[in-house]
């Protein structure tokens, strides 16, 4: 029966480590969040992220625009917020809108105050071994899930099922620099199972697809990412957990396990641009 890898508690204790961290500064961060349109998940994660950073005394802006913004509108904004002192980070939600290019967008932000890590410019020193400035969140808070069950990284073979920006291809990048061997998957990826079969480590960040104990080898750990709403309206994740618990070693659930690590990172890649800036 697999250990559960609890992203809560591990969140919980890396929060009072911030907040404690905070407490030795007399001025605040300030992390200021884009939102555009009314998408019912986008509102629900920029608000949990909201009461996050003000429990931690992390000042917390949402900018609200409606989802007919234009571009220019958005690019003067984040250019505003790149010149303005008092800000530490800038994060803008996604999925924006069709008539809206992320890329500029996103490439708009000023490297050191992009707290997803997602500029070209963090996404470069991470694909070619140079420290960003923050790391990706998601695969951030996988690394440190990893790292406090003491699990080993280097040496083993890790499967990605999932080869977004967000994720998967960081993720990839993160886990060869601590010397695993790396395998990306994904939607696309014929005979899934036959590679998944071989993998010490598998994490799943594709959103609906179903892995189950026949696509695992025993002993493995694994790291779902996945979080939708089954025909039943229940969250659940891409892996089959009531199949999976039983052969591997160690599991994410969901939700409980990278969802609370994500929000944790957010927080301390926040921190760490201040305390860079004030450097």
């Amino acid at each position: 029966m697999a250990e559960i890898l609890d992203g809560k508690k591990l969140r919980d204790k890396i929060l009072e480590e911030l907040k404690a961290r905070l407490e030795n500064y007399d001025k605040k961060p300030t992390l200021v969040v884009i939102l555009v349109g009314d998408n019912p998940a986008s509102r629900i994660y920029v608000n949990n992220k909201k009461k996050t950073a003000e429990k931690l005394g992390i000042n917390s802006i949402v900018i609200n625009y409606p989802s007919d913004v234009d571009e220019q509108t958005l690019l003067a904004k984040i250019e505003e917020l790149n010149n303005d002192k008092n800000v530490t980070a800038i994060l803008v939600q996604l999925p924006l809108p069709p008539h809206i290019n992320k890329f500029n967008i996103i490439n708009a932000i000023s490297p050191k105050k992009d707290v997803d890590g997602f500029t070209p410019e963090n996404a470069g020193k991470l694909f070619t071994g140079e420290k960003p400035y923050v790391y990706p969140c998601t695969p951030r808070g996988i690394i440190r899930l990893l790292d406090e069950y003491k699990i080993q990284i280097e040496g083993q073979h890790a499967v990605i099922v999932g080869r977004s920006n967000i994720v998967g291809k960081p993720l990839a990048q993160m886990l060869l620099q601590r010397n695993a061997t790396v395998t990306i998957c994904h939607s696309r990826t014929p005979n899934l199972a036959d590679i998944t079969k071989t993998a010490d480590i598998v994490v799943s960040a594709v959103g609906g697809k179903i892995i189950g104990k026949n696509m695992l080898k025993s002993g493995c750990v694994v790291v779902d990412v996945g979080i939708f709403k089954d025909e039943n309206s229940k969250t659940r994740g891409d892996v089959d957990f009531d199949e999976a618990v039983s052969v591997a070693s160690y599991i994410s659930p969901v939700p409980g396990g990278v969802g609370p690590m994500t929000i944790a990172m957010l927080m301390a890649n926040t921190v760490e641009l201040f305390e860079k800036a004030c450097l």
